[in-house]
């Protein structure tokens, strides 16, 4: 690799990168039902369910640098 490779993505890469981007993807199995009944039993901490609301919001409204 020379310098002019640096920071350069190997071709490799990239091709392994949209395989995967193009694969299905699927559980590898339905939940038992005792999953079912423990994520129904389950709380939500509600300083949790806050700041994922904000941190959602924060990246809607990204400007700038960080946006996608």
């Amino acid at each position: 690799m020379d310098a002019d490779d640096l920071g350069k993505t190997a071709p490799a890469t990239v091709e392994a990168d949209e395989k995967d981007a193009r694969a299905g993807h699927t559980a590898d199995r339905m939940p038992t039902s005792e999953e079912e009944a423990s994520a129904e039993r389950s709380q939500v901490d509600p300083d949790v369910a806050r700041s994922y609301e904000e941190a959602t919001e924060r990246g809607a409204n990204v400007k700038g640098e960080g946006q996608i």
